[in-house]
């Protein structure tokens, strides 16, 4: 189980507060461009909480000399595995020739994973859609998988889609081009002796464990962003560990606490850190007043422990009216 590399979502203070919810599932960064990690602040894109561990780093790019570097550096910060983004469909990823693009180059991919190989001892994995464009044949992303494992990649995180290069957004490419599973276990049948990991669209315990059965383990992304109660489960369901006693007074208070030496620290605002964790009420009476506590910028000149007050008292209050009889 792991928690997909989400592009302005998944930062340290969102890891953080998904490390509250489940011990075990793997976390990723969002995606990090090589070169920024070289030359634009290597404290500032690799920096991490020692409590979100396990975590993996995400990087982008397509000069195995650059990617080589920035893997030695996230090794050296801590993380456990250094991940390659080869499914990103947006337009200046393009222009920057990595991403989804990079697919239609096994051959630099190769390179860039046997360059990063060599300089880390972690594990060096890959995330790529199942084809680039509107041609769903198999051949193409099979030959890819078989060029990049030929390189020694081991496991390959495959979010699900192909991925339109043109007339869609990224986040249209998130929803519009279809799922199709049965391509990742295919690969699992053609590849057994690797690792294959599905995203895409994985919103439910029922779905997760039918997943399970045919590959290595699963990737959640915005169900798990949205719904981030449901990874207090996981740990429980998925790694046989002892039903979590979390309640969501509590992991509220504890992200309180965080928010109060993340300003200390750094004098990082709350509402940076208050964001990932609006969907943490999601399904629960007074939610919607109790989010927009959180997301009152008219707010952030408060204490977080002043907003939390609100936050609270809002939530009781709706909770209150609903109690009542009609």
């Amino acid at each position: 189980m792991s928690v997909a590399p989400m592009m302005d979502w998944t930062d340290r203070h969102c890891r953080y507060f998904h490390r509250l919810l489940t011990q075990h599932a793997l976390l990723y960064t969002e995606m990090v461009n090589a070169g920024a990690v070289l030359h634009g602040g290597t404290e500032r894109h690799l920096r991490f909480n020692a409590e979100e561990q396990p975590v993996a780093l995400q990087l982008g790019g397509c000069d195995p000399s650059d990617l080589a570097q920035a893997a030695r550096l996230g090794e050296r910060f801590g993380y456990r595995e250094i991940n390659l983004n080869c499914g990103c469909p947006s337009e200046r990823v393009q222009r920057g020739a990595f991403g989804a693009s990079l697919m239609n180059e096994p051959q630099l991919v190769a390179d860039c994973v046997k360059a990063m190989r060599d300089a880390v001892d972690v594990p060096v994995t890959v995330k790529h859609r199942i084809g680039v464009g509107r041609d769903e044949g198999y051949a193409f992303v099979r030959d890819f998988v078989g060029q990049v494992a030929d390189a020694g990649c081991e496991v390959f995180l495959v979010h699900a889609r192909n991925a339109w290069l043109e007339g869609l957004s990224p986040k249209q490419n998130r929803e519009i081009p279809p799922l199709r599973y049965e391509v990742a276990h295919r690969l699992k049948a053609d590849f057994p002796q690797h690792v294959f990991v599905l995203n895409g669209g994985l919103a439910s315990d029922e779905t997760v464990r039918a997943q399970l059965a045919l590959l290595d383990g699963v990737m959640v992304g915005r169900e798990a962003y949205h719904n981030p109660w449901w990874l207090a489960r996981w740990d429980a369901l998925y790694f046989a560990a002892a039903p979590q006693t979390l309640e969501r007074d509590g992991v509220e208070e504890a992200m309180v606490r965080y928010m109060e030496r993340e300003q200390a620290r750094y004098g990082t605002p709350w509402p940076a850190i208050a964001r990932h964790m609006l969907g943490l009420r999601h399904g629960q009476r007074g939610a919607r007043l109790w989010r927009q506590v959180w997301s009152d910028h008219h707010l952030k000149d408060l204490p977080p422990r002043a907003v939390l007050a609100r936050a609270q008292a809002a939530l009781q209050s709706a909770q209150a009216l609903d109690d009542q009889p009609a």
